[in-house]
């Protein structure tokens, strides 16, 4: 294999030459491919479809990861599904308000994967005391758990696989149960431009379940496309709304460095183009 050929969306692909092919292995739930390229630094691609870089995974895990927590305030306890990586948590333990982050991976070889060959992207964080990670089904976590949680993070693949399952009607009612009162829930949404059905599908199924939704953006260059659309849920819909200067207070106590984050993007984010807009009124 030299060259990786990701044909997710139809009529349309992206290609990366392979310098070093690490991994390639079909694990119990999905295909996982692991290899070096001479522009994006290295890849891990699931079922041909690329996860993770080492060049721009801060523009992904920055965006989901500090944009509900710094709306919200003093976040104590985070649920991740997902996000075996690691980048998400990494981002999360960034917080010194968290105390409890509960990752809950569906595959156990992405995080022994992860920590062996992209030891960066979680920089320690599975080792924190204050991670708790959980190998199983995370439909089957948000169904079941006793757990409440200020924030829940879906750091899911596309709705094809082992991911199709977390883009349902069922399961935002269930990551709505486990939400403390005015928690938050987000979730990765696809490529509009490409995956328009995405948005309309959730933003109907998020809506049988919280009292405000919608999506932010953040272009991440790997996930092809354009604006990559973020889901976002609460029952509390100024959080959707709180002001630049809030946001700017709590990110300099937080006393988080960032590379993409910052308080007026993520003020920006919010504001999203018409056709983004046109897919949520479907």
């Amino acid at each position: 294999m030299k060259r990786f050929d990701e044909i997710l969306h139809n009529g349309y692909s992206q290609s990366f030459d392979i310098t070093r092919i690490i991994f390639h292995e079909k694990t119990e739930h999905q295909e996982l491919v692991i290899f070096e390229t001479p522009t994006f630094g290295r890849v891990m691609a699931l079922d041909n479809i690329v996860q993770v870089t080492t060049r721009d995974e801060h523009v992904y895990h920055e965006m989901l990861t500090h944009v509900p927590l710094l709306a919200k305030g003093n976040v104590k306890d985070v649920l991740i599904i997902g996000g075996g990586d690691g980048g998400i948590l990494r981002e999360t333990l960034r917080h010194a308000s968290v105390q409890h982050a509960t990752l809950v991976e569906l595959d156990r070889a992405v995080v022994d994967l992860s920590l062996e060959h992209f030891p960066d992207i979680s920089n320690g964080a599975f080792s924190d005391p204050r991670t708790d990670l959980i190998i199983t089904d995370g439909v089957k976590f948000v169904a079941e758990t006793d757990k409440r949680f200020d924030v829940v993070i879906v750091d899911s693949t596309d709705p094809v696989g082992p991911g199709e399952v977390l883009f349902t009607e069922s399961f935002y009612a269930d990551c709505h149960r486990c939400l403390k009162e005015g928690g938050v829930l987000v979730t990765q949404n696809g490529v509009p431009f490409f995956q328009g059905d995405e948005v309309t599908n959730t933003y109907q199924r998020m809506a049988k379940s919280f009292a405000d939704n919608s999506f932010y953006t953040a272009v991440v260059p790997t996930y092809i496309g354009g604006f990559m659309t973020l889901g976002w849920a609460s029952d509390d819909a100024g959080l959707r709304h709180v002001d630049v200067e809030t946001l700017r207070a709590r990110f300099a106590a937080a006393q988080i460095k960032c590379r993409y984050y910052t308080p007026d993007l993520h003020k920006a984010a919010f504001a999203l183009p018409q056709f983004i807009l046109d897919l949520m009124r479907k």
